[in-house]
């Protein structure tokens, strides 16, 4: 082929694409939820769904497959056609699937094409109001007192809470007993109940607990205070140093080979939605979200630098799935 053709077919294949891409959605566009009603995850699916259907006169539905920490439905979109019409929204589990599961049945970047890193937000370790620790220092206190005695609730094994407890323990010198659940409810049911001492998870995930009085929240694993708790100081503040911020995050993806026009038009339609007053109160005060809103090229090199950090975390410390 002569290099003037391949140039004509490289410009009608750009024009094919911009041409499906001011046309699309032509019919329903599916949003995959990995994880079940009653996390962060769904709620924001359905929440842009609600927005770019009426943006975009079209339907958008939000279809959960759940299962195995969000690995089933992130399949499923990863082997759907990749026309512009399946999408997954993504947990921060993502980061680590593949350092847990050898036999992923997908890659998690080469598998997608990311559409935005939509918000990221710190964790928060917090304690049973009935609990006697008033700061991260007693716990600290305690934990070298008593050692192996402290447990951390976390809403998985191997789940970035699961890692940043691991982290948190060995930067301060103490063994904090990490105990895995199946997601935050039954993980704060226990915590509630002061079956654990400690439980780390989103901040928005313990904010109605500790604005009820139910939970203490002690420490926050971001960089600056979150606006959600203002007075819950940062590790570095709590003493704690040697540990780089960690922090819960929320992204879309497509499946890999949708076409860029389509990409970039729906990522567009999300930056309109995330302006809305009443979506960016829904980010910032309900789920306690640092609005991110990243371009697709910056939402892979972060989600592959989450991978990097996580993954060599869960090697160091011979993480296994259970």
């Amino acid at each position: 082929m002569s290099l003037s053709r391949f140039l004509v077919g490289v410009v009608l294949a750009a024009a094919a694409g911009l041409a499906a891409a001011q046309e699309w959605p032509t019919k329903t566009v599916k949003f995959v939820s990995p994880y079940p009603p009653g996390g962060s995850v769904d709620p924001l699916a359905r929440l842009f769904a609600a927005k770019l259907g009426d943006s975009l006169k079209q339907t958008f539905i939000v279809e959960n497959r759940t299962g195995a920490s969000g690995i089933i439905g992130t399949e499923y979109v990863a082997k759907s056609a990749p026309d512009g019409y399946t999408f997954v929204f993504i947990f921060d589990t993502h980061a680590v699937h593949q350092a847990l599961n050898p036999k992923l049945p997908f890659d998690p970047l080469k598998d997608f094409a990311p559409v935005m890193l939509v918000g990221t937000a710190p964790m928060t370790i917090s304690t049973g109001a009935a609990k006697p620790y008033k700061s991260f220092g007693d716990v600290l206190q305690a934990a070298k007192a008593k050692p192996d005695t402290v447990t951390i609730g976390n809403v998985g094994n191997g789940s970035l809470g699961h890692l940043a407890s691991i982290l948190v323990s060995q930067a301060a010198g103490v063994k904090l007993v990490p105990v895995p659940y199946k997601g935050g409810g039954p993980l704060h049911v226990d915590a509630l109940g002061g079956q654990i001492d400690l439980a780390i998870a989103s901040v928005a995930a313990q904010a109605l607990h500790v604005k009820g009085g139910k939970l203490r929240a002690l420490v926050q694993t971001g960089e600056k205070r979150s606006a959600l708790m203002p007075e819950v100081p940062t590790l570095a503040e709590a003493g704690v140093r040697g540990v780089d911020p960690a922090y819960a995050f929320w992204g879309i993806l497509a499946p890999a080979g949708t076409p860029r026009p389509i990409i970039d038009k729906l990522h567009a339609e999300l930056v309109k939605a995330i302006k809305l007053p009443d979506v960016n109160k829904t980010l910032t005060e309900t789920l306690g979200m640092d609005v991110a809103a990243l371009s697709p090229q910056h939402t892979e090199r972060f989600i592959g630098q989450q991978m990097a950090r996580w993954g060599k975390v869960v090697k160091d410390n011979n993480i296994r799935v259970e």
